[in-house]
């Protein structure tokens, strides 16, 4: 168990990576077929967990993670939460739970010395309309480019770079970094030459974001340690059940891979 209270206590740097719409199944197949070999370093056991997604479209799960709301286990009893708001005087906290004193988690870890940096990638994230201001407003700092954005073949490279420059800028004091990778989200059948996106366009895009994932934690944790989350915020229908897309209830959409560990 991780005890993110002393994790952000002592000043530990944070990364938080969403894997945009990717699904649990495409994650494992690719882990079990060794298409992702940074991220198999890097997961607890060599494994993604299988978890229940909070919301099933981009922008509410995002509001629930940073409000201390993480994809669930698929079981009744739970592990204790990494953090949560405070909550009413009548429920009890695990101590390994960092309870902060303010609306979402960003302000709460700011109010602890925590520069709080978005690497942006889809247009949740952009600022383009009111709406893809909401998220990024969390933040101290947002970077949003359209080379981050899933139609860019190269999104998770440029992502990358972006990210190490600016973990460099903070380098001494902590930080919390949260890079959402588009790679995995629709349009990414270019990953296979193809205009049709898909379950194995989704495994390749996937392999080819792997690459970089490992570059960043790589470079990150050169220097100092890190708590590093990595979560899918949903995943994609294509077409089980007759079911496309997500914000649906469906477990394509639902089912998604959970890691959490101190590198």
């Amino acid at each position: 168990m991780i005890d993110a209270a002393e994790v952000i206590r002592s000043g530990t740097s944070i990364l938080f990576v969403t894997l945009d719409s990717l699904r649990y199944d495409v994650a494992r197949a690719a882990m079990h077929a060794g298409q992702t070999p940074h991220l198999a370093k890097l997961l607890p056991g060599g494994q993604w967990e299988e978890r229940r997604t909070p919301g099933t479209f981009t922008l509410p799960a995002h509001m629930a993670f940073f409000s201390g709301f993480l994809p669930k286990l698929p079981q009744p009893e739970q592990p204790p939460r990494l953090w949560e708001c405070r909550p009413p005087s009548f429920k009890e906290v695990d101590p390994g739970t960092f309870v902060f004193d303010s609306p979402n988690l960003l302000t709460g870890l700011a109010q602890h010395g925590y520069r709080t940096v978005c690497i942006g990638g889809v247009t949740y994230f952009s600022r383009e309309t009111p709406l893809g201001s909401v998220l990024p407003d969390m933040f101290h700092e947002d970077h949003w480019r359209a080379e981050f954005c899933s139609p860019a073949i190269d999104s998770t490279r440029h992502q990358v770079d972006h990210a190490l420059t600016i973990a460099q800028q903070y380098e001494n004091r902590p930080l919390f970094l949260f890079v959402n990778v588009s790679a995995t989200h629709v349009p990414h059948g270019h990953y296979l030459g193809d205009s049709t996106d898909s379950w194995a366009s989704q495994y390749a895009a996937l392999a080819y974001a792997d690459q970089h994932l490992g570059r960043l934690i790589a470079g990150l944790t050169a220097k100092k340690q890190w708590l590093v989350i990595m979560c899918a915020d949903h995943g994609d229908a294509f077409g089980e059940d007759g079911y496309h897309g997500r914000g649906i209830i469906h477990p394509a959409v639902t089912n998604v891979p959970f890691a959490c560990t101190v590198v």
